[in-house]
């Protein structure tokens, strides 16, 4: 019986599993009695997209990050700086070299040409504040640079959500690939069994027993590949999820055929605009550059700054400190400068017009994945519907022709073929169902919503 429980990242997990790498987000796992962690297609993909899981996922979080940063620096472009300062001075002078020794004095004063040592006391508080129009846009860019790297960020998790689906699946087939090759190894050793019988009541032959030998060979020889393509596919689902590779997994799910709700294409296209990241992305890109293009048109808008200084100063311990201040406000108005800002404008509306003929290709895009991932859907449920079929009836020949074979009325060679073509229409079933989910992954990721397909 399997024991389920609960993963919980301050729960320190006894497995032989490095339990840090599960978020808090991944749902339920279980531990088969053999010490294996039961996954199922779901609890995979929770596990790559969790904080620790796919490396993609922690890039996608550090890039928000960072753009966060970008926007707080942005603002900080029309808030006050207000600094502080502490100054003491030891001076010496030499007036003579300022000229003040030529002087004249009455009564024949004489001026020193050196003067000091003596301290100066200077602390003060300063602080500026600009207007300027076009750091206000470039903030406001900035932040609808933070939501652009949000929806990057959704964009990346619903790729890494498929691409872990595709490794579950990978490695549901290599099971079921595994699970079909010891059949054969099974159904030849049976049939092999049968020859040797027949051989030995003087209804068959040598060449026969041979020839059913050959087959057992061949199927053995199959087993061992797929067994090895079997333990790659887990490799890369573990690498994929951001599992220790050295982790004993066991696949819970199946390769199933589950109903996918039928769409016209126009029903699929609206919905694929309203969830799909990249796409959200991609305006956002767009209206970053709309901002960023008027931003620099406002550079040329006169920009206004506010300053004020004060302090106190005096020669050190024990002397009176004179308040002093100085407030003023500038008007800059820009007039010429060689043409940058002009040149600056320019490529800025260029790069405005460039992203939006990046949003209008996307969108061609998302119909194209559409209708190709719709057409295949409908392809898929095709082959799963031949195949089915062809599977029922080389079965059913398989089953006449050992009969046939029992009964002395055929020769061993009438059961090999049945038999080559029921191990066919067996892999053409696990093919087709494999397509078939498959293909209602690319639908998912097509319309925006890949975990919506692995509920």
């Amino acid at each position: 019986m399997t024991r389920r429980f609960r993963l919980n990242p301050t729960l320190a997990v006894s497995l032989a599993l490095t339990a840090s790498l599960f978020a808090a987000d991944a749902d339920n796992a279980a531990q088969t009695p053999g010490g294996k962690l039961a996954l199922s297609l779901k609890q995979a993909v929770e596990i790559a997209l969790s904080p620790k899981g796919n490396a993609s996922i922690q890039l996608a979080a550090e890039a928000y990050r960072q753009a966060q940063s970008r926007s707080a620096e942005a603002r900080s472009a029309f808030l006050p700086d207000v600094s502080g300062a502490l100054d003491e001075t030891n001076m010496v002078r030499s007036l003579g070299q300022l000229g003040v020794s030529e002087v004249k004095l009455p009564f024949n004063l004489q001026i020193p040409n050196v003067v000091g040592p003596y301290d100066v006391v200077d602390i003060r508080a300063s602080g500026i504040e600009t207007l300027d129009l076009s750091s206000i846009r470039r903030y406001q860019a900035s932040r609808a640079g933070v939501r652009t790297a949000g929806a990057d960020r959704e964009n990346t998790a619903s790729a890494v959500a498929a691409t872990a689906a595709r490794a579950y699946l990978e490695a549901l087939r290599t099971d079921a690939d595994l699970e079909a090759a010891q059949a054969d190894v099974r159904l030849a050793e049976a049939v092999l069994k049968m020859a040797q019988n027949q051989k030995i009541v003087g209804t068959g032959t040598g060449i026969e027993v041979t020839r059913q030998q050959v087959e057992l060979s061949d199927d053995q020889q199959r087993e061992l590949l797929v067994r090895n393509q079997r333990q790659k596919a887990r490799f890369e689902l573990l690498r994929t999820i951001g599992m220790p590779l050295g982790a004993e997994i066991e696949l819970t799910s199946k390769l199933d055929n589950v109903a996918v709700q039928k769409m016209t294409i126009d029903e699929a296209l609206a919905r694929a605009l309203q969830s799909r990241a990249d796409f959200k992305a991609q305006r956002g890109h767009e209206e970053t550059a709309r901002l960023t293009s008027s931003s620099v048109k406002m550079e040329r808008l006169p920009s206004i700054s506010a300053f004020g200084d004060y302090g106190t100063t005096g020669q050190g311990v024990g002397q009176p400190l004179l308040p002093t201040r100085e407030v003023g406000g500038i008007l800059k108005v820009p007039v010429y400068d060689g043409g940058r800002m002009e040149a600056r404008r320019a490529e800025a509306a260029s790069q405005y017009r460039a992203e939006q003929i990046r949003t209008r290709d996307l969108r061609s895009q998302i119909e194209l994945e559409l209708r190709e991932a719709l057409d295949s859907l409908h392809s898929a449920e095709e082959q799963m519907r031949v195949s089915n079929e062809g599977l029922a009836l080389a079965d059913s020949e398989l089953t006449q022709a050992r009969r046939r074979y029992e009964a002395g009325v055929t020769n061993g060679l009438e059961v090999t073929e049945a038999q080559t073509r029921f191990e066919r229409a067996r892999n053409n079933q696990i093919a087709a169902l494999f397509n078939y989910n498959l293909a209602r992954i690319d639908l998912g990721q097509s319309l925006g919503d890949v975990q919506g397909m692995i509920q």
